[in-house]
């Protein structure tokens, strides 16, 4: 249970793919436009990164160590197309806004990356809790920033308006303001950590 725990959190504050190792960048600053469009991704991408650590976990007996990567590549897949049929069906909104970046879940290196370097060298419950932190460190991530971004690009949290004369900075809505909002949060989270070793 301990190293259940370690891994959890492990994947939320000191390996958060987002905001510490930095990688499946490129959907976290195209979509986090939104508070809204931000949740929806966050929960797509947990799906296919937590029960794909499941089934490479679970399968890693019997998968030849030569064309692993293929392998997984057809699990993420797999789970991939689920999401994107659910989506597409029940949230049609939702699927427009986020586009392309839904399939293009498959190639997430933060998924790829933990099948080939967590799952495929651990037992079942810690590639569960691997996939619950890292899930969790995400979208964290991507809906703090989709409210920086949201807030002061537009003035409004979840389409709702918040301060009525506040006058917001369109540039937050753009591509530097994505940046811009990650590098904020980079910083508030290494100042957090930072605190919390000295003590």
């Amino acid at each position: 249970m301990k190293e259940f725990f370690k891994y959890l959190i492990n994947g939320i504050f000191k390996e958060n793919p987002v905001l510490v190792l930095m990688i499946g960048l490129c959907s976290v600053l195209a979509v986090s436009t939104t508070v809204e469009n931000a949740i929806g991704m966050g929960l797509a991408f947990s799906f296919v990164m937590i029960f794909s650590n499941l089934f490479v976990s679970s399968l890693r007996p019997i998968i030849p160590n030569n064309i692993r990567i293929p392998i997984f590549i057809v699990v993420i897949a797999t789970f991939t197309t689920i999401v994107d049929l659910i989506i597409s069906a029940y949230f049609p909104e939702l699927y427009k806004a986020l586009g392309i970046f839904i399939p293009l879940i498959v190639v997430n290196c933060i998924i790829i990356g933990r099948a080939e370097g967590f799952a495929y060298k651990h037992n079942v419950v810690e590639s569960l809790a691997d996939g619950v932190g890292i899930s969790i460190g995400y979208i964290w991530a991507i809906v703090a920033l989709g409210l920086i971004r949201e807030f002061l690009g537009s003035g409004t949290v979840l389409d709702k308006v918040i301060i009525q004369s506040f006058n917001p900075a369109k540039v937050f809505s753009m591509p530097p303001g994505a940046f811009w909002g990650i590098a904020l949060l980079m910083g508030i989270l290494k100042w957090v950590q930072q605190k919390i070793s000295r003590r």
